[in-house]
């Protein structure tokens, strides 16, 4: 598969079925934990935004790595970078609702990753009102939620025969 011009995440991530997803880049996408992948230089240091579940470099560590609690680990610990990974991973929707109480989802995401926080906080992953598309949740803030929801029942609601209850509606 190949995605002409620059895409967000989000768009991308819709194009794949798995359940995780390993990417390289993205280092201004704040909504997921990352793996700092160290060079030795003093660029390095910019790489820690809160975010980094762990540290991979060289066999020797660097002195001063900017947070002393991230994990060390060398390149060819490749099964504990994995179980890292599979323990840690998460990704929020990038919809900056507010909804969890923080001003955006980078707020969210550092919250979980300190171990304070947990992705069932999101409000945006767990709304009242779910819309799937082939099978997959479509993303939307407790606003969106609530509006298509709202929608949906005043329009059944002027239907001959319509009551209240849990409703499923199928458009194939």
């Amino acid at each position: 598969m190949f995605l002409k011009g620059e895409r967000r995440l989000e768009e991308i991530l819709t194009h794949l079925d798995a359940d995780l997803v390993i990417i390289e880049g993205f280092k201004q996408e704040l909504t997921y934990p990352k793996i700092a992948c160290l060079s030795g230089s003093a660029e390095d240091a910019k790489l820690f935004n809160g975010l980094i579940i762990c540290a991979v470099g060289p066999a020797e560590k660097a002195d001063g790595l900017p947070d002393p609690n991230v994990p060390y680990l060398k390149r060819d610990e490749i099964r504990r970078i994995a179980d890292l990974v599979e323990e840690k991973a998460f990704k929020l929707p990038a919809l900056d609702c507010g909804g969890c109480g923080h001003e955006d989802c980078y707020g969210m995401a550092l919250e979980i990753v300190s171990g304070t926080g947990s992705v069932e906080d999101c409000v945006s992953l767990h709304p009242d009102v779910t819309v799937l598309v082939d099978g997959k949740p479509l993303a939307m803030n407790p606003f969106i939620a609530r509006m298509v929801g709202d929608t949906i029942k005043a329009m059944l609601a002027s239907l001959r025969g319509f009551r209240q209850g849990e409703i499923e509606i199928k458009i194939g």
